[in-house]
């Protein structure tokens, strides 16, 4: 049976509601804590479809590039956004520049303090010198 989310208007409180399809909208709902009818359905979220075409469209919109070269925190978010996006896991190696990048270490400093990143198949590439040309493969 589906849960359905609802919030009191009386009590101001949250609550769930297991019932089925059928009693759905035929049932009344009362609240638990307060015994009101005075309440309302809760909307979860919404997720949509993408195809991956349409999810790399939007990874490779010039205008999401812009700043990047100099705010290492949006590189970060950008790249968090493209490992999301492909919905491959990218290992911990990634994980970890692209916490550092959000906390706002520069890709310079990530490469000194990981010298041995982009080895034994890390696959990071270089992170200073890739950030002028984002077009390029280092990522």
């Amino acid at each position: 049976m589906p849960n359905y989310e609802y919030r009191c208007l009386s009590c101001r409180r949250r609550f769930e509601v297991f019932m089925s399809f059928k009693d759905y909208g035929t049932k009344e709902v009362i609240c638990p804590h307060c015994q009101s009818a005075n309440v309302q359905r809760r909307i979860g979220r919404v997720r949509f479809a993408r195809s991956e075409e349409s999810r790399m469209e939007n990874l490779a919109d010039p205008s999401s590039l812009a700043g990047l070269e100099d705010d290492p925190r949006a590189l970060g978010r950008m790249m968090r956004q493209m490992g999301s996006e492909t919905g491959e896991e990218m290992g911990p190696e990634f994980n970890e520049v692209i916490d550092r990048l959000e906390k706002g270490q520069s890709p310079e400093d990530i490469e000194k303090e990981l010298p041995d990143l982009g080895e034994a198949g890390g696959g990071m590439g270089d992170l200073g010198g890739g950030m002028g040309d984002m077009g390029g493969d280092d990522f």
